[in-house]
């Protein structure tokens, strides 16, 4: 656990956080502020006329809603609930940064993968291995960006979504970790086993209902507790700058956790989007890169602060200084660090007796989607990396992925969280380091895709 937390803490140095800040601001100059001023178009490319495509064509809804299953997941839930905890109301507000500079880093990577996407089985594939690959002519790097997501997506971050689902589950329902796993396990297994087209058909579906029944419920729970609205996001806001003396002492923790577990959350810049919307069948490359800015809205801005408002609302959290473990603020019983135990007690204000049990299926759909992106995105790098060697090489390698998957899976649901979550932002720092970098380098190509696609759409 040592070793892994310092290579963490070399990863995510303050460096890391300047480089996202740095990078996002030049994105959106670059660009012209496209997050903001094409929200308009984003509706109109997710409209219903343009949600399906005939045959085996993926939209750019399609696209968008494994984008979306992808982001919202335990770090919607678990992540917000962490971020408060260690770093207190503040890190909320970095949250929503991270997002707003990070959607145009999600414009900028899912356009540079619609320019170098390619054929296979029917099926348009790409992301950033392609683009640093084809685009950098560096597939060296190419090659250990997709070796990272193979490891931190289909094993890293996958034990992370089962161990969160697997304490939740125990706080409601009192289920064994272990069942936990071995149910949620065979219930991917279904998903994966019919393969990609299933992936993008089953998102397409679920994402939309799951993601639209959450923010119903918090919407009953913040009209039980209107009056702490405004209290709220003062807080969030005074603490993001350390005004507030309480947890003023942990200001850089408060920043840090802001951006670590928004990125978790929304993905911006990690270079995963890029990989579903590399299968969409647009038009104009930057035609999904706009709309998968919007996911990036989706996951933080509406359903992180959903679960952000509906914690501070309530009072149902505590704030420790993770330097010396003393408790600033102590609100409710610590359960060893499982601080999904704040979402739960949160709802539970409002649906007493039923609360935990609703965020545990609330988060059991989080995580069910997260996994099925996190295959894809694996499964495809596998595919990018090993398409010019012969199908039965290819074949056994994804065989050899699902059993690893799979496992990791049952894994997670019974191993120590603190760990699990140190191993993923070890494997999601490493791919945003890679990625950054990429889309720095070849930004200038989404910036006249843009420019492009403006000029036909005038």
């Amino acid at each position: 656990m040592d070793v892994v937390k310092i290579i963490s803490d070399i990863i995510w140095s303050p460096v890391l956080v300047v480089f996202l800040v740095a990078a996002g601001i030049y994105f959106t100059v670059g660009t012209r502020c496209v997050q903001i001023r094409k929200i308009r178009t984003m509706l109109r490319i997710l409209s219903p006329e343009n949600r399906r495509k005939k045959g085996d064509k993926i939209s750019s809804f399609d696209a968008l809603c494994l984008s979306v299953s992808g982001r919202v997941g335990t770090g919607n839930i678990v992540g917000v609930a962490t971020a408060i905890a260690i770093g207190g109301p503040g890190a909320i507000f970095w949250m929503w940064m991270v997002a707003l500079l990070g959607a145009s880093s999600a414009f900028v990577e899912s356009t540079l993968a619609q320019l170098y996407k390619f054929k296979y089985n029917n099926m348009w594939l790409g992301g950033p291995f392609c683009y640093i690959s084809n685009g950098l002519k560096c597939r060296w790097l190419a090659v250990l960006f997709a070796i990272v997501t193979v490891i931190g997506n289909g094993l890293f971050a996958t034990t992370v979504q089962s161990n969160s689902l697997a304490g939740a589950v125990f706080n409601s329902f009192h289920l064994g970790h272990v069942w936990s796993g071995i149910i949620l396990a065979f219930l991917i297994a279904c998903v994966i086993v019919g393969g990609r087209k299933r992936i993008f058909n089953m998102a397409s579906v679920v994402a939309p209902v799951m993601a639209l029944g959450y923010l119903a419920a918090t919407v009953i729970v913040l009209a039980f507790n209107w009056r702490g609205i405004p209290a709220a996001f003062g807080s969030i806001i005074t603490n993001a700058f350390g005004i507030n003396p309480l947890c003023g002492g942990i200001l850089g923790s408060t920043i840090m956790m802001g951006v670590k577990r928004g990125l978790f959350s929304n993905e911006a810049g990690q270079g995963t989007g890029a990989i579903p919307s590399a299968s969409a069948d647009v038009e104009y490359p930057a035609e999904q890169g706009i709309a998968q800015s919007f996911s990036v809205y989706i996951d933080t801005l509406f359903v992180c602060t959903c679960t952000a408002l509906m914690i501070l609302t309530t009072g149902c959290f505590n704030v420790i200084d993770p330097d010396t473990g003393e408790m600033l603020v102590a609100n409710v019983p610590e359960l060893g660090g499982n601080y999904v135990s704040y979402t739960q007690s949160a709802v539970d204000k409002a649906f007493p007796g039923i609360g935990g049990g609703f965020v545990s299926i609330a988060l059991f759909f989080f995580v069910f989607t997260s996994l099925m992106a996190y295959y894809f995105y694996s499964e495809t790098s596998i595919i990018c990396m090993c398409r010019n060697r012969s199908p039965k090489t290819v074949k056994l390698l994804i065989n050899l992925l699902k059993a690893l998957f799979i496992t990791a899976i049952i894994y997670g649901a019974v191993k120590e969280s603190n760990l699990v979550w140190t191993l993923t932002d070890v494997g999601v720092g490493a791919m945003v380091w890679i990625n950054i970098i990429a889309i720095l380098l070849l930004s200038k190509q989404a910036f006249k895709a843009l420019k492009d696609y403006e000029n036909n759409h005038s």
